[in-house]
């Protein structure tokens, strides 16, 4: 394997920030907006599920694993979507070492069951991811970028009222679906100012308003004003993450205030940045289950390519990546960005 190492003239943390800046880049960074966790990491850090999820130095430990032995360019701790649901009164199966994290039961019916307790931050699992993020900026400050994560108003109202519970009332009573984000939001809010107070670089926002489930129409209606506010109240850069296709929704993303959107591999990266254009950056979308976890390393990199080739932004895998994802497949995504930016100069 050849090594583009020592053409690198940034460090991590340099070559991201000089992105969210508009400045010049040695090269495109690699970045992971979502969980990178397999067991193969696992095994190689000795940190494992369950235990990382409410143990803040094994979540440390097993985040750090992204850049210490991917070598990505960022370190993101919070490896389900469930830590605020397990603050607000749902049980959560914390699964096992090959499974995630699964929520038991959807506590509310209506919008005075949301019960966001003064407590909130001071509750283990929100606790723990708190405490990575801080061990995390204190041992790779100006190395890596820190990347926290929060669950969005809508994913939030997912887990506590169900998703078809939810989305009915889309239909049946879109007041009481604006009266639910409003009052979810400001749990986005207070769990982002904790993880960007405790060190975090940048912060992805999942809200899981996908056109597999809603249209854009809705997305403009209910979670667009929203997001703004969130946008607005929220001090430092925020990657808004969303499942599924996306592209008829991207402009109104866009506009919301996010610094970075991360879509995913059903979306065109070229049809994606001609839509967005200079307007927000944009990550993404090696595509997971096809390429990442039954592929080859050399069928990761060409999907690499292009996707530098269309002007994304940075290149992440375009969501949590499933548990048995090879690490040589997760390791060849670094490899085919150095390989295009520096292959040439070893001609």
């Amino acid at each position: 394997m050849i090594d583009y190492t020592k053409f690198e003239k940034m460090s991590s943390y340099e070559r991201v920030i000089n992105v969210l800046k508009s400045k010049e880049t040695d090269r495109t960074p690699v970045i992971n907006p979502v969980s990178i966790a397999t067991v193969e990491l696992m095994d190689k850090c000795n940190a494992y599920f369950p235990s990382v999820h409410t143990d803040s130095e094994k979540m440390a430990k097993l985040a750090a694993a992204g850049y210490e032995i991917l070598g990505f360019d960022s370190i993101a701790p919070y490896f389900s979507v469930l830590q605020e649901a397990a603050a607000l009164g749902c049980h959560i199966d914390w699964g096992q070492k090959d499974s995630m994290p699964q929520s038991l039961n959807t506590p509310c019916k209506v919008p005075d069951d949301i019960d966001i307790p003064k407590n909130f931050l001071d509750h283990i699992a929100i606790r723990t991811v708190i405490e990575a993020v801080r061990m995390l900026k204190s041992r790779y400050q100006n190395k890596a970028v820190i990347i926290g994560k929060v669950m969005g108003p809508w994913t939030l109202a997912y887990h506590l009222f169900g998703v078809e519970n939810f989305l009915m009332d889309t239909i049946l009573d879109p007041d009481k679906v604006r009266e639910i984000l409003n009052r979810l939001k400001e749990v986005t809010i207070m769990f982002a100012e904790a993880q960007f107070e405790a060190g975090a670089d940048l912060i992805t926002l999942a809200d899981h308003a996908t056109g597999d489930l809603i249209s854009a129409k809705d997305y403009a209606k209910f979670l667009k004003p929203v997001h703004q506010e969130i946008t607005s109240r929220v001090h430092g850069p925020l990657i808004l993450h969303i499942c599924g296709r996306t592209i008829d929704r991207m402009v109104d993303i866009a506009e919301a205030g996010f610094a970075v959107f991360h879509f995913e591999s059903k979306n065109s990266p070229r049809e994606a940045k001609r839509v967005v254009g200079n307007r927000i950056l944009l990550t993404g979308n090696i595509n997971n289950t096809e390429v990442l976890l039954y592929s080859r390393p050399e069928d990761v990199k060409q999907q690499v390519f292009e996707a530098i080739e269309a002007g994304i932004d940075m290149i992440s895998p375009e969501c949590a990546v499933p548990l048995t994802t090879p690490i040589s497949n997760l390791q060849a995504i670094v490899e085919g960005v150095r390989e295009y930016h520096f292959g040439k100069l070893m001609k």
